[in-house]
C-alpha cells in the first residue's frame, strides 16, 4: 500500500503518542499504511485487536476498518488512518483517563462485580469501561463526570463487548440512543443486541457450583445437544409444567 502524506497537525499528534499499544498500531501504519487483525496478533502479540484499535481511536484518531485476505486465505480485518480532519477535539486515553476515585465510587454502587457476567471478580481484573463506546459518543459522553455513563467488566466481558461493537451497524451511523438502548451498554434493561432483536443471559459457575456444571454438560451429551440448547429445552419444560 502507497505510504500517506498527512498534515503536519496530524502527524504531530499521532506522534505525540507514547503508550505502547497504540503507538505500535501507529507508528506500524505509517510505515506500511495499514495493519491487519493477523500483524496484531502474530508479530505484536496482542491476542484482542479491536482493544489494540480502540486504543488508538481513544486517542481521538480516526482508524477505518475494511477486509484483506490472509495467510490462510480468509478474510481479515485491516485498518488504516481514517480522514484526519476527523480528529477528535478531546483525546481520551481509556486506561489513563480514570482515576482510582472512579473506580472505587463505581465499586461502591454496584460492587466489586462484572457489569455483564454478574459475578465477582478481584478488584485488579475489573477494567472501567463506557456504557456508550467513546467512538459513538465522542465528546458528548466520553468525558462525563456522571457514574452512571461507566461500568466495571472482567476482560472476557470487555473484549466481548468491543468485538460485537465494532462489528454493529451503528459503529458507522453513531445514533447514541441506539447504542444507550444496547445489551452492551445497558444489559439490565435494553431492547436489542448490537442493532440485532435477539436476547442473551450470561451464567457464570464457579466453587462448588462447577459440579452442577459438570453435570449439565453430561445431561447434555446424552441427548447430543449443546450446553445452551439444552438449558433452554431444561426452562421450557419448567415454565411448560409450571403453567400446566
Amino acid at each position: 500500500m502507497t505510504k500517506e502524506i498527512y498534515p503536519p497537525e496530524f502527524l504531530k499528534l499521532l506522534k505525540s503518542v507514547d503508550a505502547k499499544r497504540p503507538k505500535t498500531v501507529i507508528d506500524h501504519i505509517l510505515e506500511y499504511g495499514q495493519i491487519t487483525t493477523e500483524e496484531l496478533k502474530n508479530t505484536y502479540g496482542y491476542n484482542h485487536p479491536p482493544r489494540a484499535i480502540r486504543d488508538v481511536r481513544e486517542q481521538g484518531i480516526p482508524i477505518e476498518m475494511f477486509r484483506v485476505t490472509g495467510s490462510d486465505g480468509r478474510k481479515i480485518a485491516a485498518y488504516k488512518f481514517g480522514d484526519p480532519s476527523e480528529v477528535r477535539s478531546t483525546q481520551l486515553s481509556g486506561r489513563t483517563a480514570f482515576s482510582s476515585k472512579l473506580k472505587e465510587a463505581l465499586i461502591e454502587k454496584h460492587g466489586a462485580r462484572c457489569n455483564i457476567y454478574l459475578e465477582p471478580f478481584p478488584i485488579r481484573e475489573l477494567q472501567i469501561d463506557h456504557r456508550v463506546p467513546f467512538e459513538i459518543a465522542g465528546d458528548n459522553g466520553g468525558l462525563s463526570e456522571d457514574i452512571d455513563e461507566y461500568m466495571l467488566l472482567c476482560a472476557s466481558a470487555n473484549r466481548a463487548k468491543s468485538w460485537s461493537c465494532e462489528n454493529c451497524p451503528n459503529w458507522k451511523n453513531k445514533d447514541i440512543l441506539a447504542c444507550k438502548t444496547c445489551y452492551w451498554a445497558y444489559p439490565e434493561s435494553y431492547k436489542h443486541i448490537a442493532m440485532r432483536d435477539i436476547r442473551r443471559l450470561d451464567l457464570l459457575w464457579s466453587g462448588n457450583e462447577v459440579a452442577d456444571y459438570e453435570i449439565l454438560i453430561e445431561e447434555a451429551a446424552k441427548v447430543q445437544e449443546e450446553a445452551p440448547e439444552y438449558v433452554k429445552k431444561v426452562l421450557r419444560s419448567h415454565f411448560k409444567k409450571k403453567s400446566s
